[in-house]
């Protein structure tokens, strides 16, 4: 492996971290304000302080794509789910369970093996204007259908989300080259018009994820996890001729390491949530205690000659 690719992965790994802590934060807003919308959330500072975590993380991103291609930076963003686990945990005031350690062993080993064969050089080639608007109305399109009201809409808009912030680090590569690039201007009309997708990706990334952590973290987290890097994925080998190396055996090893991946991020997603965590009311002990589940009601026989009991 080159020095750009683990200085790319050394970035990337950070990034997860910080990407990790930000869903935690946006999980546990999401659960207490579903009720009242996202704009609620802009007046609190937990909330910002999630957001400074994923411009944080999405700077850090932004360096790792000088350095590495699509290929290799994106697949690493499954660490956030990895991350999450033990994070998500500690704030639940649990441990990790046996499922959670084997579903985190099996995405870290699939994630080993893709190493091995996207770790190619720097990236050099970029999108052209008319590539880049292309892929950005086809993936707004796409985000339109996903976001419309129906059922499970929280995986839907996690779906969204990951394709929005897959597509957005793949803008963000091209305007990093293209505006470290010495040949032309830093800021031609073709960088501020990327640049300007990308902000517009990000910020509804951001957007659709908190949406989507409103039924949980799990399952919706697991979703942007496998999206984002396939709609990155799909770019970089598509449009930018970022290829794998090690010929077919490099491809199949490839494939088997997306599989063993996409596995463990499955079982991470069949963790059971952590029971509902209930205020006790100090005047009433007893109907707190009974909130908990309406089973532990008692049902009092009806006496002769009534229809139903009191």
């Amino acid at each position: 492996m080159s020095t750009a690719a683990l200085v790319a992965v050394a970035l990337s790994l950070v990034s997860a971290v910080a990407y990790a802590a930000a869903a935690v934060a946006q999980a546990r807003l999401a659960s207490r304000t579903s009720a009242t919308g996202l704009l609620r959330l802009f007046g609190s500072g937990a909330w910002w302080a999630a957001v400074g975590l994923n411009a944080g993380a999405a700077l850090l991103h932004v360096v790792a794509l000088k350095y590495g291609p699509l290929t290799l930076v994106q697949p690493l963003g499954a660490l956030t789910l990895v991350a999450a686990v033990p994070l998500g945990a500690r704030a639940a005031g649990r441990r990790v369970t046996a499922t959670e350690w084997r579903g985190t062993a099996l995405t870290l080993l699939g994630l080993g093996a893709l190493l091995t064969t996207a770790s190619g050089p720097a990236p050099h080639q970029v999108l052209s204007l008319t590539q880049a608007l292309a892929v950005a109305g086809t993936t707004a399109a796409l985000i339109g259908v996903l976001s419309r009201p129906g059922t499970r809409p929280g995986l839907r808009h996690a779906t969204a989300s990951g394709f929005a912030s897959g597509v957005a680090s793949a803008l963000t590569q091209t305007v990093t080259v293209a505006a470290t690039d010495r040949s032309g201007p830093a800021l031609s009309a073709e960088v501020i018009v990327v640049a300007l997708l990308v902000a517009a990706f990000a910020v509804g990334g951001l957007l659709l994820s908190q949406t989507a952590y409103r039924g949980g973290l799990g399952a919706p987290l697991a979703l942007v996890t496998l999206a984002n890097p396939l709609a990155a994925a799909i770019i970089g080998l598509a449009l930018l001729g970022q290829g794998l190396q090690g010929g077919v055996w490099g491809i199949l090893l490839a494939l088997t390491g997306a599989g063993l991946a996409s596995w463990g991020v499955v079982v991470l997603t069949r963790v059971a949530p952590p029971p509902p965590v209930v205020e006790l009311d100090d005047e009433h002990p007893v109907a707190a205690v009974l909130a908990l589940d309406p089973a532990l009601v008692p049902r009092q026989k009806a006496e002769p000659g009534q229809l139903t009991s009191r």
